[in-house]
């Protein structure tokens, strides 16, 4: 083969090879470049490569802190400045502890951690060799056993401070007022009255039935002055028989904000389609998996039942044994007496109870539902300072998410798993030390 072939020879095919590699760059299939499985907590969106990478520019940490930037600085145990403290200089040459990526690197199935998220075992010894000298009690502990549950988070360890235990020392199993807080209302009012079927505002020539009207006037939208054409008219004052989630989040801000975080909605936050159970990697109900998750998945979109959503939208699509457990535990038992009536209100417990639980409004004094369903899952002692102590005393809290097993089951029983770090913070108390 002469030169002048080889040369347009290996032109073709670097053009081929450019070429093919440029289309599947604008294609919505991205597998061919992914270099491993992706983590629990970010496979949905692992066809939006853009999340996170930087093209020619790596991993940079606005990407991480776009998502968990909030969570982080609520409570970090381990801000940067921190470690920009010159005193930890030396430290910083052995781990950069600054970036995001120096312990959770994605695409690395074996080092994904039981909590899903990626991270070397040994990083604390880094920092805390003495701990065994420095702390007597915790002398011979294995360093892989760090973020044991009950132990230490490296980011959000609110639930383990040890003023924070020492303060709820010796409380009951069950607390003499068990009850969460009261939701609040989750829009303010558009209009000067509440409405009613006869002041629907739906045009003639669209098809609607008189229980569709029914559904609407009994709801929350009509209550605050909402009418048909809040939801269904597009931008030139079109009728729109399927309003988009943007619709929602015009009055919905904080829910939609939660809601772009957690597994539910952050497929549509990075840009690609909704999830639906089908991608899902935790079971699913077989005949759920073509469904699109969004608003109307789970509220309907003239009802807006939030009892719906609490239970019977969960179970509609999670088929995992805790899924499964929950109408066998003593929390549905206290939930149908909620429902029924025959209990107070706030006492029953869901299983949005647990997983969207109500909290107070970032901007005002008003108690909003936190939409981000994963928000309180990792590391599991989150749940308990914003959850399980609305109820339960805090040592009994941290055994029962501490025992997988009573997890599966849907906390039907006592935890058989013992928190240790409650018994040295009573140790330590007794013996006048801080």
């Amino acid at each position: 083969m002469s030169t002048r072939t080889s040369i347009l020879a290996w032109l073709l095919l670097t053009g081929l090879v450019g070429g093919f590699g440029a289309f599947r760059l604008t294609s919505p299939d991205q597998t061919l470049y992914l270099p491993d499985q992706t983590s629990h907590g970010h496979h949905q969106i692992e066809m939006a490569c853009a999340s996170c990478h930087t093209p020619f520019g790596g991993v940079k940490d606005d990407a991480c802190t776009n998502c968990h930037g909030e969570q982080r600085t609520a409570a970090d145990s381990h801000p940067a400045s921190k470690f920009n403290d010159p005193r930890n200089a030396g430290n910083l040459e052995k781990i950069d502890a600054r970036r995001c990526v120096t312990c959770h690197v994605e695409h690395w199935p074996e080092g994904t951690h039981r909590e899903g998220h990626t991270m070397p075992v040994d990083f604390c010894v880094t920092c805390h060799a003495d701990v065994g000298t420095e702390r007597p009690s915790h002398a011979g502990m294995s360093f892989t056993t760090c973020s044991d549950a009950g132990c230490h988070n490296y980011h959000d360890n609110r639930a383990l401070w040890e003023d924070y235990l020492k303060k709820h020392l010796g409380e009951p199993v069950v607390l003499a007022s068990a009850k969460v807080l009261p939701r609040g209302v989750a829009m303010v009012a558009k209009g000067p009255k509440s409405l009613a079927a006869s002041n629907q505002d739906a045009p003639r020539t669209v098809a609607f039935s008189a229980a569709l009207v029914s559904e609407w006037e009994e709801s929350a939208h009509a209550r605050v002055g909402i009418n048909c054409s809040g939801c269904h008219s597009g931008t030139q004052g079109e009728w729109v028989n399927k309003p988009m989630l943007t619709i929602c989040a015009g009055c919905h801000t904080e829910q939609n904000k939660g809601f772009g975080l957690g597994k539910h909605g952050m497929r549509v936050a990075a840009g690609l389609g909704p999830m639906s159970p089908g991608l899902a990697r935790l079971p699913m109900r077989a005949e759920a998996k073509e469904l699109e998750v969004g608003c109307e998945s789970c509220h309907g979109g003239h009802s807006v039942n939030a009892r719906k959503a609490a239970v019977d939208s969960c179970l509609g699509c999670h088929d995992d044994e805790h899924s499964r457990s929950y109408q066998r535990s003593p929390h549905f038992k206290l939930w149908e007496a909620e429902i029924n009536r025959t209990a107070s209100p706030g006492t029953g417990v869901s299983c949005a109870t647990c997983h969207m639980p109500r909290e107070k409004s970032s901007s005002s004094a008003a108690v909003v539902v936190q939409h981000n369903q994963n928000d309180n899952l990792r590391p599991s002692e989150k749940m308990v300072r914003n959850v399980c102590t609305s109820c339960h005393g805090v040592g009994f809290s941290l055994d029962a998410v501490a025992d997988p097993e009573l997890v599966r089951h849907n906390f039907a029983g006592r935890p058989k798993k013992h928190v240790a770090s409650v018994d040295m913070v009573e140790k330590r108390a007794a013996q006048g030390k801080r």
